[in-house]
């Protein structure tokens, strides 16, 4: 159900919708931010769209916009980057802060979080390039960017006449690589609103895990609400979820991925402050099993820029 409250708040404001981007998730943003400015248009706010590039600040100027809705992902904008530029330019924005970007982007201090906050997270290393190539005692790992997301650049490597080669690949990404041991088991996912847990949902990929094609083909994973797990993992799931959503200080919205091994334990792979909003999405679906329209939503979410 629509908040009226909200909208009356919203009437008198300009909202710039931000966008597209400069990063490798540029066309899943525009998908993003598409659905966005129709979910605003719908509730016949005063809106528009800002294609995001390197004069993004000339045009939000220009557009004089009072709130910036962010529906951006990847580098540049998930990252703490442009959240920064807001703050200077004292436009109120949605979702998480500078912080909770910047360290939720970047892998490697992510785990380091979670391992001191006792959040249990696969083992890993991460190497630079040029540095010694360090020497893989078990196989499988799984080699991914320190810095992407919509699993851009992830490599499962089985055996190690394959590891250089996954290297090499992932190395387009990014000058620093994450090197993480292999879960076998159920991959979930729990969107986190305004520090409440959504419904676990139990992602089922037709390829060999969740990766950019299962993401946002149609038919290229199969979501499953609530996730097959026991009652237990289920509860662990919500629980840890929110304990992420707390500690790096998200505001209004994130999404916890992670994995159900064989031996009922819930392993963290890693927090999505600005969660795709496109129409195969994860968190709209667990809105929707919760009674949440996209437009409520997207309302839900631009609530946290007030």
């Amino acid at each position: 159900m629509i908040d009226s409250d909200i909208l009356a708040k919203l009437n008198n404001k300009r909202i710039g919708v931000l966008y597209g981007g400069l990063s490798s998730e540029r066309e899943i943003s525009i998908k993003s931010g598409t659905a966005v400015l129709n979910a605003l248009k719908k509730l016949k706010l005063n809106v528009c769209g800002i294609d995001v590039n390197r004069d993004v600040a000339e045009k939000i100027k220009k557009e004089k916009i009072d709130i910036a809705y962010i529906a951006l992902h990847g580098q540049m904008g998930e990252d703490g980057t442009i959240q920064g530029m807001l703050e200077i330019l004292g436009v109120p924005y949605t979702g998480c802060g500078v912080f909770s970007s910047a360290a939720s982007m970047d892998k490697d201090i992510s785990k380091r979080i979670f391992r001191c906050a006792g959040i249990l997270t696969p083992e890993w290393k991460t190497l630079k390039k040029f540095e010694a190539v360090p020497e893989i005692k078990k196989y499988p790992v799984v080699v991914k960017p320190v810095s992407q997301g919509s699993t851009i650049g992830v490599v499962i490597v089985e055996k190690v006449s394959q590891f250089v080669d996954a290297l090499n690949e992932v190395f387009k990404y990014g000058d620093e690589i994450l090197i993480e041991q292999f879960i076998k088991g159920k991959e979930i996912t729990v969107g986190v609103l305004n520090g409440k847990a959504l419904p676990v949902i139990e992602i089922v990929p037709k390829g060999k895990f969740y990766d950019f094609k299962s993401k946002y083909q149609k038919g290229g994973s199969q979501h499953i609400i609530p996730a097959g797990i026991s009652e237990k993992s289920y509860k662990t799931a919500q629980d840890i979820s929110e304990k992420v959503y707390k500690i790096f200080k998200c505001r209004a919205i994130c999404r916890v991925d992670m994995i159900v091994s064989e031996d009922d334990r819930v392993w963290v792979l890693e927090n999505n402050t600005i969660p795709g909003m496109t129409e195969t999405s994860l968190v709209p679906d667990e809105g929707r099993t919760v009674g949440y329209s996209f437009e409520t939503l997207v309302l839900k979410i631009l609530e946290s820029a007030l």
